[in-house]
């Protein structure tokens, strides 16, 4: 007995969207603590670099590293200092290597962005809404631009407009540039207008800002290389050192002089790590 249901369709409502489910954060944006900015910066990663796993997994990860090198130096050397020292570099290995995942990925889709604008405007040109265009674009763009373009299109499938599926694109993405894009077809889906021009001096745009990031990026080369130098040299040396002489640091923080250089030197450096790694932040923003 036939009900009808199988020619049935679902029609996309915005209800449908709020069964999408939720991002694992450590982070709230109520709180503007310290703590709660590590927390932020720390889910932002893990949902720029691509990864695919939870802020918990990655915690969990870093903990596995730390416990597995750090053990290991200690058996070795039966030191626990020299221990501790390796266990924290293998603590924070799995973030650097996150961190350089999410600046490859960038790199990546900024190089993916003009292409797709001007595919955008060629989609755009036969007469479809922007939402089949955005779709059509988004099946056709290779990962990992294509994925993040895909994503919105789930959220619009599911009933979202577009300006709100599309809203968290330059977040997911850690890219600026996006959100002369994001902003464009938002206000275009309310006043209207020739989507077609305004995508082509966008695309235009942008090769214009890539030129001129390449340029920055060049000309500042050997100063960020000296200060990614500046950072790691230290370091380098005290575990080169902890090596050949398991009682080095031992021996160095035995007198109350050493004790306070090593203390004050580690608190400098700190603080001067997170002044470099904020400049050089500024000068890759893309």
């Amino acid at each position: 007995m036939s009900t009808g249901l199988a020619n049935s369709t679902i029609e996309p409502l915005p209800a449908f969207s709020e069964i999408l489910r939720d991002q694992e954060l450590f982070g709230s944006r109520d709180d503007e603590g310290v703590g709660n900015s590590i927390n932020i910066w720390f889910d932002t990663l893990m949902i720029q670099s691509g990864i695919g796993v939870g802020p918990s997994v990655m915690l969990f990860l870093c903990a596995l590293c730390g416990m597995t090198l750090g053990g290991l130096i200690f058996i070795l050397q039966e030191n626990l200092l020299s221990g501790l020292m390796i266990g924290t570099v293998g603590f924070a290995a799995p973030v650097l290597v996150a961190v350089v995942m999410r600046q490859r990925r960038q790199k990546q889709m900024m190089a993916q962005l003009p292409a797709m604008i001007d595919e955008l405007a060629r989609a755009a040109k036969t007469g479809r809404s922007i939402e089949q265009c955005w779709e059509l674009v988004g099946n056709d763009t290779a990962a990992p631009l294509g994925s993040e373009l895909q994503e919105c299109s789930r959220r619009m499938k599911m009933g979202e407009d577009m300006a709100q599926a599309i809203k968290e694109l330059p977040y997911r993405t850690g890219l600026v540039t996006l959100n002369i894009l994001v902003t464009a077809l938002s206000v275009h889906q309310l006043t209207g207008g020739d989507l077609v021009s305004v995508l082509e001096r966008l695309s235009q745009t942008i090769r214009d800002r890539l030129l001129f990031l390449g340029r920055l990026r060049a000309a500042t080369t050997g100063s960020r290389a000296t200060a990614v130098l500046m950072l790691a040299l230290p370091v380098c040396i005290v575990v080169f050192f902890s090596i050949r002489d398991p009682l080095y640091v031992q021996k160095l923080m035995a007198s109350d002089i050493g004790r306070k250089v090593t203390l004050g030197s580690i608190a400098f450096e700190i603080i001067g790590s997170l002044f470099i790694m904020r400049i050089l932040q500024n000068s890759q923003r893309s």
